[in-house]
């Protein structure tokens, strides 16, 4: 799912390209993507952009008339700026904006259908779509100590709900824990103020440097590689990699549809956390610590980091 860092990245680019524009039309090959009813979409046509801003993970681009586009892109959602008048794709197109200068064509990989568009009037049924969580870069780590207090959750669940902490997801949480050395199953009211301050820095470190990152690859260009795995990420999507810290094999713990990569050796005290994947592999055998599992796996055969 496309994070802060990505957002707002697309944002300077969408305003770069359609700021102040006239929007010429609006085609909607994949009518399901439209969530809202009124104000019907067609009433966009003939409306200028008057702004593009963050919504937590959302992109809302505004328009005269007192109308705001919302554009969730959830996991696979994308945008691109092509040529005036180009065609969506035939299996993933949900909708293509029509300016003079080109067209903005929003799409999604896959069969879930989870990305949204909603047309929305005035600020009040904007504000119906702001999730609410702390902005970490417009805040101070008291206010970022008090939402991670309220609810005893793991450190991991509060930073990517989006009513504790905006713009944060399942990559950055990853490179998150892995600066601030936390483990991401400690509860967060177990937290001292130290480790809470860390987790703060690492937060807001974190997210600017993949921001300058991610602006510096797409420079004046508008970003068409978006992805939440990075060769220079130092967990996420690295498991049995090496931790460029410690060298030890980065873990992960599978649960539904979302992951948890970390390195036990620098945030969990060598603590394996218990993941099912892993323990239905070795059942009995499972071990409590990454040096077990690294004996374990080298008297079995099985890869360990970087085989």
């Amino acid at each position: 799912m496309p994070e802060l860092p990505v957002v707002v990245v697309y944002i300077e680019a969408l305003e770069r390209v359609i700021g102040g524009q006239l929007l010429e039309g609006v085609r909607v090959p994949s009518p399901f993507v439209v969530r809202s009813v009124d104000p019907p979409i067609s009433e966009l046509h003939g409306c200028t952009v008057t702004g593009v801003h963050r919504q937590g993970k959302r992109i809302v681009i505004g328009f005269d008339a007192d109308l705001f586009a919302v554009i969730h892109l959830m996991i696979a959602g994308r945008l691109r700026w092509k040529k005036r008048g180009a065609r969506p794709p035939r299996r993933n197109g949900l909708a293509c904006f029509d300016f003079a200068a080109g067209t903005l064509l929003f799409t999604e990989a896959g069969t879930r259908k989870r990305a949204s568009l909603h047309i929305v009037r005035g600020s009040a049924e904007l504000a119906e779509h702001q999730p609410g969580g702390l902005e970490i870069l417009e805040s101070d780590v008291a206010a970022f100590a008090r939402v991670l207090r309220a609810e005893n959750h793991t450190v991991k669940r509060s930073l990517t709900d989006p009513h504790i902490i905006s713009g944060v997801g399942n990559a950055y949480s990853d490179e998150i824990l892995h600066r601030a050395r936390l483990s991401p199953a400690v509860l967060t009211q177990r937290l001292d103020d130290m480790q809470i301050e860390a987790l703060f820095d690492a937060s807001v470190a974190v997210l600017r440097e993949w921001t300058d990152r991610l602006r510096d690859q797409a420079g004046e260009n508008f970003p068409d590689k978006v992805t939440a795995f990075h060769a220079e990420m130092s967990v996420h999507g690295k498991f049995r990699e090496p931790c460029p810290v410690c060298d030890s094999p980065v873990q992960r713990i599978v649960y539904a549809a979302n992951e948890s990569n970390y390195c036990a050796r620098c945030q969990t005290g060598g603590k394996l956390l218990s993941d099912r994947a892993l323990a239905r592999l070795l059942k009995k055998d499972w071990p409590k610590t990454i040096d077990e599992l690294e004996q374990r796996l080298a008297g079995s055969g099985k890869p360990a980091a970087g085989d």
